[in-house]
């Protein structure tokens, strides 16, 4: 279950340099617009302590941690959603992600050209967000046209559905062809089930990432702030990070040196490293751990998911045929510093399917196909 981010905004807003720094990967960065056309992939390694203590603990031949891919998708202009600045194509790659991390422009720069000649960050993000919004008015309103028809259809398994559908994409028509995104609406889970074939761009969870420069690293400036109320007014979450500076910190080869330049600059943890955790938890995902000789591995599952869909991760015949889930937490192992002495503390579970599976757990499933 890999995570897939895609990394959008304005031209020249620093997605590329973002992404470089992501990833060590190398994206074209210039200053120019739509220096990116096809969009990059890059996949970045969650870093996590627990398995690395596991690790230590158990010896294991290899490590295999989780994974955070990020779409680096060229800028978004006015009019993308009508086919402005290769808009249509750009859009199209988005509905690819799970979740967005919205780059946002929030430094002072003449040496770098603003697409719109200004530094406003919230008249930015009302660019790209009514666009998205607009681009899914179009496919909303597609299937708005055929609900009618549906809705005399003989089989009444098709009749139901359209009946149900039809005040539901009615609202959201309203909203979206308002330049509001679907997540303005407060939908239940039922109607988001029913939702889900359109793949909504605007119902996808969105991270602001505020780009800026080293003035801003130890306090906000007066663009961050900004793009913080307007966060808070969407229910999304909001982050600040220095492009400039986390691609000094990627090209440096070693842990030791990055871990050097941190220090001098006064930060406790890379904001690519505080990036990649947030993207993961913001869409709800969890880390389970498998864990032996051979090798010690992180699986990514959703909070919430019991025994047979975390096992399912690894295999569908595992979550098939599921039999019973041999667990213990991350931290009973260290406490106990054996998989032995786990057991002698009574740490030691056999869980069935209801079981609910808990971030850090250590696992070993029994099945039968």
């Amino acid at each position: 279950m890999a995570l897939k981010c895609g990394i959008v905004g304005l031209p020249n807003v620093g997605k590329s340099t973002i992404f470089q720094a992501l990833t060590s990967a190398p994206a074209e960065a210039a200053n120019y617009p739509f220096c990116t056309i096809e969009p990059n992939l890059g996949v970045v390694t969650l870093s996590d302590k627990r398995m690395d203590k596991i690790g230590k603990i158990i010896g294991p031949k290899k490590m295999i941690p989780t994974i955070v891919e990020f779409l680096d998708i060229a800028g978004l202009v006015k009019g993308a959603s009508q086919g402005e600045g290769l808009g249509n194509q750009f859009l199209g790659h988005i509905r690819q992600v799970n979740a967005i991390v919205h780059v946002v422009r929030c430094f002072d720069d003449s040496e770098i050209v603003h697409v719109s000649g200004r530094i406003d960050p919230i008249d930015d993000i009302e660019i790209i967000n009514i666009e998205l919004a607009l681009a899914d008015y179009d496919s909303v309103k597609k299937r708005l046209d055929k609900l009618p028809k549906e809705m005399k259809n003989q089989k009444k398994e098709i009749s139901s559905l359209a009946k149900v559908l039809f005040p539901i994409l009615e609202k959201l028509a309203k909203e979206l062809e308002e330049g509001r995104g679907a997540r303005t609406l407060d939908f239940s889970e039922e109607e988001l089930e029913l939702l889900g074939p359109l793949n909504l761009i605007t119902l996808k969870e969105t991270l602001y990432l505020c780009n800026v420069d080293e003035n801003a690293i130890a306090e906000d400036n007066k663009y961050i702030k900004l793009v913080k109320e307007h966060a808070i007014k969407e229910n999304a979450a909001c982050l600040s990070i220095c492009g400039k500076l986390e691609s000094e910190i990627a090209s440096l080869t070693t842990v030791e040196e990055k871990e050097e330049f941190l220090e001098a600059a006064g930060i406790q943890q890379s904001g690519i490293d505080i990036l990649s955790h947030t993207a993961y938890k913001m869409l709800g995902l969890r880390t389970y751990f498998t864990a032996g000789v051979q090798e010690v591995r992180a699986w990514t599952f959703k909070s919430g998911d019991k025994a047979p869909q975390a096992a399912g991760v690894i295999h569908t015949d595992f979550e098939k045929g599921f039999i019973k889930a041999e667990v213990f937490h991350c931290e009973d192992l260290f406490n106990c510093g054996t998989e032995a002495k786990v057991k002698e503390a009574g740490k030691f579970r056999v869980e069935g399917k209801e079981y609910v599976v808990q971030d850090g757990d250590i696992m070993h499933f029994r099945f039968n196909v």
